[in-house]
């Protein structure tokens, strides 16, 4: 079903109330040729946070982070100890 609406003055546009607060992905196919997809997004970089276990790893790492601030590294020692 096609339905013709007007972009606003502030570059808007309505696809109505029923998608209030639903996030949706817009593609610009060609030069005004729009596709809009109704979903959850996870850029593909980030699925690995969303991973059951990966929440007890990340707490984890933020309470050590929190723990131990960080520190200016003595390049000559760290030469040192390396050798």
């Amino acid at each position: 079903m096609d339905i013709i609406k007007t972009v606003g003055s502030s570059g808007q546009i309505s696809i109505g109330k029923k998608f209030a607060g639903q996030t949706v992905m817009l593609s610009e196919l060609d030069s005004g040729v729009w596709l809009i997809k109704l979903g959850r997004f996870i850029p593909d970089n980030e699925k690995w946070l969303h991973a059951p276990d990966v929440e007890t790893s990340l707490n984890k790492a933020v309470d050590w982070a929190e723990k131990n601030p960080p520190a200016d590294t003595d390049f000559h020692d760290l030469e040192n100890r390396i050798k």
